[in-house]
């Protein structure tokens, strides 16, 4: 796991728990489901508005995952993604019983319940590899 950039470490610190919680345990789900993956490649942590957030920068593979909590489920981790892909709308096809959502923008993961690592690993997949996906698509005439 590589440590966290102290801005990064601030904003966290700010998130009341049991979210905090959560969401350091999907950063590190995000590090675990990216490691030697080439297509990924490293992770850049950083801040945008004002909130953890994870890039394939140097691939540009994936999608931004930023981590914070919704203003509509403020007890509740949320993973935000970039509103103009067409993630939130596939995890919402698969996974209406596992999580909530909030517009095309956000997986909510409900505070009173395990946390469902499978899915939301899933999910941290597709949109680190979204990108890609979509590369591979036009390449093969989808």
């Amino acid at each position: 796991m590589p440590d966290m950039p102290h801005t990064v470490a601030q904003a966290f610190a700010k998130v009341p728990d049991p979210a905090r919680a959560r969401l350091l345990r999907i950063r590190c789900l995000i590090f675990e489901n990216s490691e030697g993956m080439e297509t990924i490649g490293p992770i850049t942590e950083t801040l945008k508005w004002g909130e953890p957030a994870y890039l394939t920068q140097v691939t540009k593979s994936g999608t931004t995952i930023r981590l914070g909590q919704s203003r509509s489920a403020p007890k509740d981790a949320a993973i935000f993604l970039n509103c103009q892909t067409s993630l939130v709308e596939e995890f919402r096809m698969q996974f209406a019983n596992v999580f909530r959502f909030e517009k095309n923008r956000a997986v909510i993961i409900p505070h009173d319940r395990p946390l469902p690592e499978n899915a939301v690993s899933f999910c941290l997949r597709r949109a680190l590899n979204y990108h890609e996906s979509k590369r591979r698509e036009q390449w093969n005439g989808g």
